[in-house]
């Protein structure tokens, strides 16, 4: 029998008897192969996540890999037995922003898989076919589960816009991290620094592409061309800002916590420097880290750490939240 993970309530799981709900009109039937958990699962277990942004009971699980297994009406049934991934954000597809591609700022409110929408942590997910991402055949369906958040840190590298032989920096040596080393690594950079508070971080940060590794307490430089800032506090935020040249790119991944003082606008202002933010991923930056990870250029498979079954979504939140350095990427296997 197959199982899902239901959160009735915040603290309140249990594993329930799932049957797979077949495609309707634009849908297509995805045999969930792995699901990975970060912070925002945590959340939600926790019921710390912000009103609006989440919906009880829930299947949650938002970062995804899996196999189609059926298609409804209006989609082409030769998606069935593709390897896939897919976007959360349920947008409208008919607002200002959606028209213009910016999904992700849908005027007609939040729904996204795995928050207020079922997720991944099933048997299987029936959802809009307009947002799945077709793999190669030969695509790593364990690694390709990382395609999510690694395409919140391709949103950031194509805002970033660096240029070969331009000095880039990467700020927080988390999962977004180490993605955003090997995205800013794919456009040649003359040299590529890493910030971190994790030293235990370096070897793999160098393995990816790296050419030097120091922690905030280190001395830095000042003039970097493109600062990706992944770390989430404000104290990295204004540490990103610090280590740009006059007119430098700084692209904010991270969200600090409500009410701490972070960038310095008058810094910001006198040193022109150009900043843009990331909050998920639209279609474009999915394209692109799809094409990426297609061209052997992103390797998730190093962030992995445990795999579990389903049936250990308990033990899978407390390792996520543990605080641990021996755990990175926490997959459930359906």
């Amino acid at each position: 029998m197959s199982t899902a993970v239901v959160v009735e309530a915040p603290g309140e799981h249990r594993l329930v008897a799932h049957t797979p709900r077949p495609p309707g009109p634009g849908e297509a039937q995805i045999r969930v192969h792995a699901v990975g958990i970060c912070g925002s699962d945590r959340e939600v277990y926790q019921g710390n996540r912000p009103e609006g942004y989440v919906r009880y009971p829930l299947v949650p699980g938002h970062e995804w890999s899996g196999t189609v297994t059926g298609t409804g009406p209006g989609v082409p049934g030769a998606l069935v037995g593709r390897k896939v991934v897919g976007e959360g954000f349920r947008n409208c597809q008919v607002c200002d922003r959606c028209h213009a591609g910016e999904t992700t700022l849908c005027t007609h409110g939040y729904e996204e898989t795995g928050f207020t929408q079922p997720g991944a942590m099933a048997a299987t997910l029936t959802l809009p076919a307009r947002l799945l991402h077709v793999l190669p055949d030969d695509a790593d369906l364990t690694a390709a589960a990382l395609l999510e958040p690694a395409a919140c840190v391709a949103a950031a590298a194509l805002k970033a816009r660096a240029l070969p032989g331009e000095r880039v920096a990467v700020v927080g040596t988390g999962t977004l991290g180490m993605f955003a080393v090997q995205f800013l690594r794919a456009a040649s950079p003359a040299e590529l620094l890493v910030v971190g508070a994790r030293p235990d971080r370096a070897a793999m940060a160098r393995e990816f592409g790296a050419t030097d590794f120091r922690t905030k307490d280190q001395p830095l430089p000042g003039d970097v061309d493109v600062v990706i800032e992944t770390a989430g506090s404000a104290d990295a935020a204004r540490g990103a800002a610090a280590l740009l040249r006059r007119g430098g790119r700084l692209v904010l991944t991270g969200i600090p916590a409500p009410g701490a003082e972070g960038l310095d606008p008058t810094d910001l202002v006198v040193r022109q420097l150009e900043v843009h933010t990331v909050f998920g991923a639209p279609p474009d930056a999915w394209a692109h880290a799809v094409r990426v990870f297609g061209a052997g250029l992103l390797d998730p498979v190093p962030l992995v750490t445990h795999q579990l079954p389903l049936t250990e979504f308990s033990r899978a939140i407390e390792l996520v939240g543990a605080g641990d350095p021996g755990v990175g990427k926490v997959l459930l296997r359906p």
